[in-house]
């Protein structure tokens, strides 16, 4: 993003606000919370106004977060369900609305007609299903990490493959394009990381050609489950009707893309993060290793640390008071859950990671309506695995190269390379 970098970062309330919509800044988790930290402090509800952007107010403090999830009819996805530059505005005012009609960006009846499509998919009767598979994955990631012989890199060669072969498998697809759902899901999300993007001189034309690629290979799924419908997800979504009426062809790819890029790259960045945690906090590490009961609260904290999705976006519908500001009908706001999930309010010593953390009411997973379908499912996953590596692990250190994303909306680590050593079983 041109005008604002971290490095730039002098202290000043204005530049603590430009740190939420640099992409850079989430590479550099200490000084963002910093930025962050004083934005709460001084100015919960803050006006973000930087040429690059249209305004928005940020929203830093966890329950007036809260507050506006609990509001869902005061405050909408529709139209700027994710914060983007000026461009991406103008291109959907131009376009007449969103090009992806997901989730992210429907509310009222329609948003519950389309949730309830994929509810019955991660209902915890159906996911209990899935316990046997979970652990026989966890197992091979151990392997993989027996096999690498010590050394290897955590985010590329487990952390991205285990949930992408959960949540691609739920929906049916072939096991060799697993690799490409990957691919596409790093430039979806991560269209502002030089290393990750289709195409770095031209990030807006490089985004709309990943998305192109997704409704072509979506649409032909569609194609074939509308001919050949199987017992999987992507059947049930070539197959939608609402009141009667098949589910538009852009409702269908907002579904087919909120699964295979939500499914797995914000658990990927939750195991990940969550092992960069330990491993910088051997004191947990040990705890947990001696109390094997708290993987549970593990987890959870695991979530709050890492808070993959770092924001949604909400437009106000009418004036509203918050924080002793007047969010004004139209304007937008940016719901920073990273910053909510490191409110002094509600955490206690919420700069310290605790695998024990009690009453831990993060906003990793949203809340309210839009509350995340696949946090049972997430929270199983990472369960899973370090319920069977913590166990083995003997000695464990970071091996350099260590590198975040950058993405202001779901961003973690890209790389984690480790050195370990096991213990046998």
């Amino acid at each position: 993003m041109a005008g604002f970098d971290l490095e730039d970062f002098d202290g000043t309330l204005e530049e603590a606000g430009y740190a939420f919509l640099a992409s850079s800044a989430y590479t550099d988790p200490d000084r963002w919370h910093a930025a962050a930290a004083k934005v709460r402090a001084e100015d919960p509800v803050h006006w973000v106004d930087h040429p690059d952007f249209n305004p928005f107010w940020v929203v830093s403090k966890h329950a007036d977060v809260m507050e506006i999830e609990m509001h869902n009819e005061g405050f909408l996805n529709e139209p700027r369900g994710i914060l983007g530059p000026k461009e991406a505005d103008l291109q959907r005012v131009e376009r007449g609305g969103q090009f992806i009609k997901s989730l992210v960006v429907m509310d009222g009846p329609e948003h519950k007609a389309h949730r309830d499509l994929a509810a019955s998919w991660f209902r915890p009767s159906n996911l209990r299903k899935l316990q046997g598979r979970l652990d026989e994955l966890s197992a091979e990631a151990l392997q993989k990490m027996i096999d690498g012989g010590g050394e290897l890199d955590f985010a590329t060669d487990v952390a991205m493959q285990y949930p992408l072969q959960v949540i691609l498998a739920m929906m049916g697809l072939p096991q060799s394009d697993y690799p490409r759902m990957l691919k596409l899901t790093q430039e979806l999300f991560g269209a502002g990381d030089p290393e990750l993007a289709r195409d770095n001189e031209d990030q807006m034309a490089g985004l709309n050609e990943t998305i192109l690629d997704f409704f072509n290979y979506f649409n032909a799924i569609t194609a074939d489950r509308k001919a050949n419908p199987t017992d999987d997800f992507c059947s049930v979504v070539a197959n939608a009707e609402i009141d009667g009426e098949p589910i538009a062809l852009m409702e269908q790819l907002g579904l087919y893309i909120i699964a295979a890029t939500a499914g797995h790259d914000t658990t990927s960045h939750a195991m990940a993060g969550g092992l960069e945690a330990l491993i910088s906090h051997p004191d947990q590490l040990a705890r947990l290793q001696a109390d094997p009961d708290l993987i549970t609260t593990a987890v959870d904290e695991m979530v709050r640390w890492t808070t993959p999705v770092k924001h949604f976006m909400r437009t106000a519908t009418r004036d509203y008071e918050l924080g002793g500001k007047t969010i004004e009908e139209g304007q937008d706001v940016f719901l920073s859950y990273w910053s909510a999930n490191r409110d002094e309010d509600v955490f206690e010593d919420p700069f310290t990671f605790d695998v024990g953390r009690r009453n831990n009411n993060h906003v990793g997973f949203g809340f309210g309506v839009h509350f995340c379908l696949g946090a049972i499912l997430a929270k199983m996953e990472l369960s899973s695995l370090f319920a069977e590596l913590v166990p083995r692990i003997s000695s464990m250190g970071l091996a350099g190269g260590d590198s975040l994303s950058q993405s202001y909306f779901v961003s973690g680590y890209k790389h984690l390379p480790i050195h370990y050593s096991l213990s046998p079983a």
